[in-house]
């Protein structure tokens, strides 16, 4: 067994995902990184020498392997990163309609990637992270999920659940020791938001958000974050 924590980290090839496993490999985790490429895995994370798993978040099977393997390469999870994700568009706008054959599939990615993969993932990881005694679980959400200000209402309803997998994830293993935590953020400077008009230098970068949440994961069992909305302009509420 390993005598590190072991943080499971998706979609750790670049972006949010990457600054993650960098911050809590500083803090001294080993990492268990699954990744639908795994010859994506950038140089800068090899040097941890991380566990690399094949995982694709749209195939069940996928969820129950990454946790059997990394069980089996540590011995432990002490903490599931829900980081994998993807964005749409799919929007409620009667002068705009998606031909319903787009609509549809959309659709279906969204529910897929955003809602059952990490709650297949979290399931599978839970009795390991209870057996922990002070296992995490992060789901990567978005101020999205706390409110709706643009037009994506598909994007916007997977990022809403998202948040609610993650109290449940928290009420479910309480008694054991899990904490999790939806990670809100507003707009982040990754591939994600490329196609938005932004000040990328003003907007939260990936390596700022990763320092949060290598925070909260390893806070004492004592002081429990639920949610952490971040964002890099000021907006009422949040």
């Amino acid at each position: 067994m390993s005598e590190n924590p072991v943080a499971m980290i998706t979609g750790a090839n670049r972006g949010i995902g990457a600054a993650i496993a960098h911050a809590l490999a500083e803090r001294g985790y080993a990492l268990s990184l699954g990744l639908r490429d795994p010859d994506s895995l950038p140089e800068s994370l090899a040097r941890y020498d991380p566990l690399v798993v094949p995982y694709d978040a749209a195939k069940p099977e996928d969820a129950r392997a990454f946790v059997a393997a990394t069980e089996a390469r540590f011995g432990r999870i002490d903490a599931l990163v829900n980081n994998a994700g993807i964005a749409g568009p799919l929007e409620l706008m009667p002068d705009k309609p998606q031909p319903d054959d787009e609509m549809e599939e959309m659709l279906d990615a969204l529910l897929s990637i955003n809602i059952k993969a990490p709650f297949r993932l979290t399931r599978a990881a839970l009795p390991a992270l209870c057996r922990s005694g002070s296992g995490r679980v992060i789901v990567l959400a978005s101020a999205s999920g706390k409110r709706v200000l643009g037009l994506n209402a598909g994007y916007q309803m997977t990022k809403h659940a998202a948040v609610a997998l993650s109290h449940a994830a928290r009420r479910a293993g309480w008694d054991d020791g899990v904490r999790a935590c939806a990670v809100c953020p507003s707009f982040v400077a990754t591939d994600l938001t490329l196609r938005h008009d932004l000040p990328r230098h003003e907007i939260t970068q990936p390596e700022d958000l990763a320092k949060l949440v290598a925070e909260v994961v390893t806070l004492p069992n004592t002081a429990s974050v639920s949610e952490l909305v971040v964002n890099w302009r000021y907006e009422p509420g949040l």
